[in-house]
């Protein structure tokens, strides 16, 4: 990566057409910054022994500085990037783009049961729009600059499918779901993911939460086995996955909700 593939890249996504590009940064970023219709990537940053954090919950430094880089382009790359309540309970996030050149997407969080009270920090850092997704059930708190939209809620909790459609109709095609590992797990089992990007740093914490938490298996034919590329990011590896290119196996679509999310 450079500035002047990172400068077509950003030009791509504003939708300069097709630009005449060969190389690693193009097959990774392309897809996402070419993307027309609705697109769908999920991202992960991990240690070797799948964690992100300590059990105690500190995931600082957990991702070298190439995948943080890396997630601040995705996020420059895609019009709003998904978080669940527990993420920016636990974390606090800015969701903005910082380490690159690019606009910040526009934030969105998941809050099933409306457990934010207002007094985090996105809701006052001047930063991208927010939209707060809650159930039609929950207590009606507004939260500060922040847009609520309530949906009705199935089995699971909130519907991705309805997430995303409310996205759709706001022209918010292009979606990262940054976590946490539940929410990232709903998205993926209701078969809306298109690619899934796992950064590993070469850390081992030992335990703690895990980076996707979706629902166990019996046998390994069961499994997600998803064609793969695989980058060098300096500090990271990532792990290139196209999910809707996956040729497995006995998952079919369920009916998932997004709610008391990690």
């Amino acid at each position: 990566m450079n500035d002047t593939i990172w400068s077509r890249l950003l030009a791509l996504r504003q939708g300069a057409g097709e630009v005449a590009m060969t190389g690693a940064a193009y097959r990774l970023y392309g897809p996402i910054a070419g993307a027309r219709g609705r697109f769908v990537l999920a991202q992960v940053g991990q240690s070797l022994d799948g964690r992100i954090a300590t059990p105690a919950g500190d995931a600082r430094d957990v991702s070298g500085r190439g995948g943080l880089t890396h997630l601040h382009r995705c996020r420059a790359l895609v019009d709003a990037v998904i978080v669940g309540v527990n993420t920016v309970r636990a974390d606090d996030p800015k969701l903005s783009v910082r380490m690159v050149k690019g606009l910040s997407p526009v934030r969105v969080i998941v809050d099933c049961h409306a457990e934010l009270d207002g007094s985090e920090s996105l809701f006052h850092d001047g930063g991208a729009s927010i939209i707060v997704f809650r159930s039609v059930n929950s207590r009606r708190q507004p939260l500060p600059g922040a847009e609520i939209i309530d949906l009705v809620p199935k089995a699971c909790g909130l519907d991705p499918e309805d997430i995303l459609d409310v996205l759709t109709e706001r022209k918010l095609n292009r979606v990262l779901v940054e976590g946490g590992a539940r929410t990232i797990a709903r998205f993926v089992e209701a078969g809306l993911v298109d690619r899934l990007h796992v950064a590993i740093s070469p850390i081992i914490i030992g335990s703690g939460p895990s980076g996707i938490s979706l629902s166990p298996i019996e046998r390994l034919t069961g499994a997600h086995r998803p064609p793969t590329e695989v980058y060098n990011l300096g500090s990271d590896i990532l792990f290139d996955c196209l999910l809707r290119l996956e040729c497995t196996s006995d998952r079919k679509g369920q009916d998932i909700g997004v709610a008391n999310q990690v």
